[in-house]
């Protein structure tokens, strides 16, 4: 495309029509609307009045379709906890389930609005609705993943004083959350203290030793292993699982071999998990042609490949070998009736966009939608690589979609990878649109960094549109993000 082509437009600041009327008779006349027009009418809402109109319109509310929405416009998070609080407010007929609680509470979380998320926990547990050991790992996650870990701690210390009890699935979860977020140390010494009073059972361990893998530890994770035996506790294949991977994972290629051999020769029951281990790990060591020998040896030991062993296989063969092989393993996949999921199609799309094969991408991006639906990560790749190979006006169109209908908005990642590929062709338009893309995300609730924001700013300034500028210097100001000494 050439720097003449003709400006996109965002059509997230076309101004919203005009709500339907709110008399009775003719909403009862009116055909049930789908789920992506209800979507879209959240959207566009331009305020609460607006919103309440808006639901009042829909006389049939489920817990179902309001979850349903709830994840649909969750990479809108403010307009998301509108909605839950304009529904709940003004719609006597329905009153929202512990599952819809729930999504409110990781939305608030996630935009780190702490004294929303406890009020909502507070009104949750008022309707004796929870809260319950699910809406605490919910939270736990999200201070740990805004950096907050000590303070999640002490949130999983305190669960009785809001009327749930700990026990030792939450304290596994808790685990869990924290040797994910690569805290396997500061996980560990939290189970050294209160393994006793939850009697920590094989998967309490197990999450241990997958932490300390998840960090290339794999000797720590022995540790652990044998600490297991000490205490009396019996491996499972989960357990054995766990360090197989590890040892692939750091990059342990023949200790990994000799672990699994070690396996067989104890007569521990190899299962697809194990295999599928193998072919991953041979794959990205480079060793290919192993991978495809390991992937014959399970069919001949009578353990049937999953769809994660075939992902496995086609995402090695994308990376290492070249996407056509890798597209005859997934017709091969569909011919004995496998139903490839999102992993599948993700892999398969990143690897024809390596390739540049982007038509071809798009194509299986619509094929995808007869097995699954396309997921942010799906949305980002496609765009990221038409960003990549100058193709900014396919890269909108498909961000349009996203936000004409799709079941996925777009999140922080996609306004990022956008707003940075206006700057490459240094035109005033695409400057124009990085600054809408930049209102449109902070409405959304999302925080660009300082950099992003001066970036845009100064791109503003130079082509001439300071009324646009100062628009941006107001939202940025409102952000906290104001840089110092600064004037228009």
């Amino acid at each position: 495309m050439n720097q003449s082509s003709k400006p996109f437009k965002l059509t997230i600041f076309k101004t919203p029509q005009k709500p339907p009327s709110t008399t009775t008779t003719t909403f009862s006349r009116q055909p049930p609307l789908d789920l992506t027009t209800i979507t879209n009418l959240i959207l566009k809402a331009e305020n609460q009045d607006s919103l309440t109109q808006t639901l009042h319109s829909i006389s049939e509310w489920t817990p179902h379709l309001v979850q349903t929405i709830l994840k649909r416009i969750w990479n809108h998070g403010p307009k998301a906890l509108l909605f839950f609080d304009a529904l709940d407010m003004n719609h006597h007929s329905y009153r929202h389930s512990a599952a819809a609680f729930d999504h409110a509470i990781d939305i608030a979380a996630r935009l780190q609005d702490y004294k929303a998320t406890w009020t909502l926990v507070s009104k949750m547990r008022s309707r004796k609705l929870g809260p319950t050991p699910k809406t605490f790992a919910i939270i736990t996650e999200r201070y740990v993943s805004a950096g907050k870990a000590d303070k999640a701690v002490k949130i999983f210390l305190s669960m009785h004083e809001h009327g749930c009890q700990q026990d030792l699935h939450s304290f596994n979860t808790l685990l869990d959350i924290l040797c994910k977020s690569k805290r396997a140390e500061m996980a560990y010494k939290l189970f050294k203290i209160f393994r006793g009073r939850f009697r920590a059972d094989v998967i309490s361990y197990n999450i241990i030793a997958n932490g300390f893998c998840l960090k290339k530890q794999t000797p720590r994770a022995m540790e652990v292993m044998r600490e297991l035996v000490d205490r009396g506790l019996e491996p499972t294949l989960t357990t054995y699982n766990i360090l197989l991977k590890g040892f692939f994972r750091s990059g342990q290629i023949k200790e990994g071999w000799e672990f699994f051999m070690e396996m067989k020769k104890r007569k521990i029951e190899i299962d697809v998990v194990s295999y599928t281990t193998l072919v991953h790990g041979f794959g990205i060591a480079g060793e290919v042609e192993k991978s495809r020998k390991v992937f014959d040896e399970m069919i001949g030991a009578g353990v049937l490949p999953s769809v994660a062993t075939y992902n496995a296989l086609i995402q090695i063969l994308c990376k290492k070998d070249c996407v056509e092989n890798a597209l005859l393993v997934f017709d091969e996949m569909l011919k004995k009736g496998y139903v490839p999921n999102a992993t599948t199609y993700n892999v398969v799309i990143r690897g024809l966009c390596h390739a540049e094969k982007l038509d071809t991408a798009i194509e299986y991006m619509d094929k995808m939608r007869q097995d699954c639906e396309p997921v942010i990560q799906t949305f980002n790749v496609v765009i990221r690589y038409c960003c990549d190979g100058g193709e900014i006006e396919k890269a909108l169109e498909v961000f349009e979609k996203m936000n004409g209908g799709e079941n996925c908005l777009p999140n922080l990642d996609t306004y990022n990878i956008l707003i940075g590929a206006m700057f490459v062709r240094k035109n005033a338009d695409d400057l124009l649109t990085a600054g809408k893309l930049l209102v449109e995300m902070v409405d959304r609730g999302f925080l660009p960094r300082k950099f992003t924001f001066n970036r845009v700013l100064n791109g503003l300034m130079l082509t001439g549109n300071q009324g646009f500028a100062k628009e941006i210097l107001r939202v940025q100001s409102k952000c906290g993000r104001l840089p110092r000494n600064f004037r228009l």
